[in-house]
């Protein structure tokens, strides 16, 4: 893929976090690493969404150095490098502070797993790493400690990241963990919550992920 085609690409995905009230403000940022892994695209710090144009996206080097760009990165670039660095799997990562998923990362609880939609899209609790310092590599480090196999992660006294081997992907995540963080917090309210059984967790999340969507060869009927 082309850097410029990245570039665009890292646009639209940031763009879709104030259309689906994952952020507030200039909070928040989504970035994408390149095929051969040696550069990423993420947002400018502190700029409106409103504002933004795939030329405002900022490419920076493994290092964090701007190698193309008239903005400054996201003071969240060293925590996306670090996830990048430790995960070969990962091709974009989303940060955001979503109001019910970080209201869970406010008291340092994950988001237990008591609905079938939580075992399809996180295969367990999403968990909650501890707190760690914005601006260097540190969150991305606990991150790396915490996430398991999840595609998100709580980060105590902070608020969400999620990642994907797509920015599609990524995206997804961030969404369904407000989601179902918001469902949660709502069942709270209601009485005492139930978390699914194990057996499950690995039941739903196996189908989800490997069989939904997907047409039965022999009868040509969508699973």
């Amino acid at each position: 893929m082309m850097l410029e085609e990245l570039r665009e690409q890292v646009w639209k995905g940031n763009l879709a976090l104030p259309a689906n009230g994952l952020v507030a403000w200039t909070g928040g940022n989504l970035s994408a690493i390149t095929a051969d892994r040696e550069l990423i695209v993420i947002k400018p710090s502190g700029m409106l969404y409103t504002d933004m144009t795939p030329a405002d996206m900022v490419v920076v080097d493994s290092t964090g150095r701007v190698v193309d760009g008239d903005r400054g990165p996201s003071s969240d670039t060293a925590s996306h490098l670090a996830i990048y660095a430790g995960r070969e799997d990962v091709g974009s990562v989303v940060h955001t502070h979503s109001r019910y998923a970080t209201a869970f990362a406010a008291v340092g609880k994950p988001i237990p797993c008591c609905l079938t939609a939580i075992a399809d899209e996180f295969g367990g609790p999403v968990p909650c790493g501890g707190y760690a310092q914005i601006g260097s590599d540190a969150i991305g480090r606990e991150l790396l400690a915490a996430i398991g196999d999840s595609p998100a992660v709580l980060m105590r006294q902070h608020g969400v990241f999620t990642i994907g081997s797509t920015i599609n992907k990524a995206l997804q995540a961030a969404v369904m963990v407000e989601d179902v963080a918001h469902t949660v917090f709502a069942a709270m309210q209601l009485g005492q919550i139930e978390e699914l059984p194990a057996a499950e967790i690995a039941a739903n999340h196996d189908r989800y992920t490997n069989r939904y969507g997907t047409i039965n060869a022999s009868t040509g009927v969508s699973r």
